[in-house]
């Protein structure tokens, strides 16, 4: 497989091929671009060379104005060239670009371009050599490699003339030397189309940090945009439930019972319908009451997190003591992650850990609210142990909220939650 990658590599790099004269035409078409901007800082000392200190201030002042006046031009016209050649799209530096020529005079504490000028007065002109490099094995070895067709007509004078036996050595040589150029001409030419690709893509592009810093930001902003939908999609469900479906049942429960109640005079087995009825519209109540209060509870958003969760307290088997100073109210997807994170604990206390007492305090302290659940049970919660755990870490990670648990073996068993209220 080695050896068929390298006769591979071989063919592409040949130089009749498609990819060596690519490569050739754009490492020599950079050449007068990559000298571009140390031509402009020398032009106004072709133009005149002063003696005295305050003209040479004065010239030396004016060569880097023209080259600040001309970065970004010359930015935009590497890009061009990166694209129409190799398609490589190297982006905008929104910051550097927009704008006008001359703004570059009053952003010299960019980076962005002090970038583009390491990279039309540094990089650049050694690039520019390669590509001058090209040139000569190309023209180099097209000269020597056809040698020997105008050897002959060379006066014997010459040192390259075949009147002599050694001359004619001596131009076979020189053949054999301009086909090695020949031979070389194309791996010359990718290898400096490679290093001015990175140069472009790293130097005239944006900078990698800033754009990764970017794109975490904005990445930041669309997760809690879909939190943020996500929590108002459960509140229209909630809304949707309680003015709808649970409307319905209790009317429904409502007139089945008084069905119950009023009907005389009706067959024992219409009677056990009626009443199995009943009692199944009763259950279906209190099932779509639990369903409506765990996707978003309708307390929560009128009255805030100290009846909500005084609410849920209420409805636990447990002594349960609560401490709620969560003034001024956090936004409503943080107030409904702590309400859930508070109702799955004291769900995991009964249910699981057999605690005769439980102690919940929601604390805001600045921009974080502080959710700690402590109860007296068995202990040894495990969050891969399905106990609901692992779902509501990862709903306190979708706020950039932390999730601890302590939970030794006997107990006691310690949530600690931390929310950011700045969003």
């Amino acid at each position: 497989m080695a050896s068929i990658s390298a006769v591979r590599r071989a063919r592409v790099r040949a130089p009749w091929s498609a990819a060596a004269w690519r490569d050739t035409v754009f490492a020599v078409s950079g050449v007068p671009l990559q000298f571009a901007g140390w031509l402009l800082l020398l032009l106004p000392w072709a133009v005149w060379t002063p003696a005295r200190v305050t003209p040479v201030l004065i010239m030396t002042a004016a060569s880097i104005v023209l080259l600040l006046l001309a970065l970004r031009p010359l930015t935009s016209w590497q890009r061009e060239r990166c694209w129409a050649m190799l398609g490589l799209h190297v982006p905008r530096m929104p910051d550097f670009d927009d704008g006008r020529p001359w703004d570059a005079l009053r952003d010299l504490r960019s980076p962005e371009l002090w970038r583009a000028v390491q990279y039309h007065l540094l990089a650049g002109p050694a690039l520019a050599v390669g590509g001058l490099a090209v040139i000569a094995a190309w023209a180099g070895g097209l000269v020597l490699a056809t040698s020997g067709a105008y050897a002959w007509a060379l006066p014997g004078s010459s040192p390259l003339s075949m009147v002599d036996k050694a001359h004619s050595v001596r131009i076979g040589a020189l053949t054999l030397l301009g086909l090695l150029l020949l031979a070389a001409a194309p791996w010359i030419a990718a290898a400096v189309r490679r290093l001015d690709a990175r140069a472009a893509a790293a130097l005239l592009g944006p900078d990698r940090a800033r754009e990764l810093e970017r794109r975490v930001e904005d990445l930041a902003e669309k997760r809690a945009s879909v939190v943020d939908a996500a929590d108002i999609e459960r509140r229209r469900i909630e809304r949707d439930l309680h003015d709808g479906a649970q409307q319905r049942l209790v009317s429904l429960a409502l007139n089945l019972g008084l069905a119950r109640e009023t009907l005389t005079g009706v067959p024992d087995e219409a009677m056990q319908v009626i009443v199995a009825a009943h009692e199944e519209a009763k259950e279906a109540l209190t099932e779509l009451r639990t369903l409506i209060r765990g996707l978003h509870p309708a307390v929560l958003e009128d009255r805030g997190l100290d009846a909500a969760l005084s609410g849920v307290a209420a409805r636990v088997p447990l002594p349960v003591r609560l401490r709620v100073e969560a003034e001024p109210r956090a936004s409503s997807t943080v107030e409904a992650v702590a309400y859930f994170v508070v109702s799955e604990a004291l769900t995991n206390a009964v249910r699981h850990a057999k605690a005769d007492e439980v102690d919940i305090a929601v604390v805001r302290r600045g921009d974080v609210l502080r959710v700690t659940v402590r109860d007296d049970g068995v202990g040894g919660a495990d969050p891969s142990g399905g106990t609901g755990l692992t779902g509501l870490a990862r709903r306190v990670g979708s706020v950039d909220g932390t999730f601890r648990i302590t939970s030794p073996a006997g107990g006691p068993t310690t949530v600690t939650v931390e929310l950011p209220c700045a969003l």
